[in-house]
């Protein structure tokens, strides 16, 4: 690392104050404040949502919170391990806490009936389709990884406030979309079946798992060694504790689409 790097790595985040942090934050506390107020409107015209839905709405927002602004984001500008958990959090947990919370089913019974119609036209039009499928979600997610842990733009990202917010904001939404492409709890209307997805989440995994090795073993841009063998550590079991939780709903959901119906003799 010369002697430029390590001076805008140690005089603190002096590009990276207050204004940044919370461009990113906002976004997400935004979300919280609609989402807890879909449901009182919703609670109101239909039965009570699940409080367990709500429950994982606000912490998928903390976590991706805690990953963009606060201690932790401070951190991560100048400790790798500490760029790894925000990664986690931000990319793999929040999106799999709020895909849990089923956010696009209320705000179907959130909006009125011609504004509900117009959604779902949004959501049956070919980029939401295409944009779902778990092999361009898989390309989003994964392969831009690649990009960033395997060429300049994890170190030029720390240079640009602009790099950094689009780089965040796409391992968010990349997340999001992968995790929703595997896992059905909103609704979907372009479905691909349960063993496409599963194929596709093994590929996946496999290029996640693959990359955290070769962090270990080739660290980016001015990034430590020792910090490059933890962080790909903890990229490699973090998030395969992650991926254990979504493999789990993939198979109860597959399960429960081919177990067979028990019929009952009529007397």
């Amino acid at each position: 690392m010369n002697i430029n790097n390590h001076i805008h790595h140690t005089d603190g985040t002096h590009i990276y104050h207050v204004i940044p942090q919370l461009l990113l934050a906002l976004p997400f506390l935004m979300a919280l404040v609609m989402y807890i107020l879909a449901v009182v409107v919703s609670s109101r015209r239909h039965k009570p949502w699940p409080i367990y839905r709500t429950v994982c709405w606000a912490f998928g927002v903390l976590f991706a919170t805690i990953a963009v602004a606060g201690p932790l984001a401070n951190r991560a500008h100048v400790d790798f391990i500490a760029h790894m958990f925000g990664h986690l959090f931000l990319g793999m947990l929040a999106p799999l806490l709020m895909a849990l919370a089923a956010p696009m089913t209320l705000i179907l019974r959130t909006l009125s009936v011609s504004f509900a119609i117009r959604l779902s036209k949004v959501l049956r039009s070919w980029p939401s389709r295409m944009l779902t499928n778990p092999v361009v979600a898989s390309f989003l997610n994964i392969g831009v990884l690649w990009l960033l842990y395997t060429t300049n733009l994890y170190s030029l990202m720390h240079k640009s406030i602009l790099l950094h917010l689009i780089v965040h904001f796409h391992v968010f939404l990349a997340g999001y979309l992968f995790t929703v492409s595997m896992i059905y709890i909103d609704p979907v209307p372009h479905r691909t079946s349960f063993l496409y997805r599963a194929i596709v989440f093994i590929v996946a995994l496999a290029g996640h798992d693959v990359l955290s090795k070769y962090i270990y073993a080739h660290p980016p841009n001015g990034v430590l060694v020792d910090q490059a063998e933890l962080g790909g550590m903890l990229m490699f079991y973090g998030g395969d504790i992650i991926d254990i939780v979504i493999i789990f709903i993939l198979c109860l959901h597959w399960f429960r689409a081919t177990r067979p119906r028990i019929r009952y003799p009529i007397r």
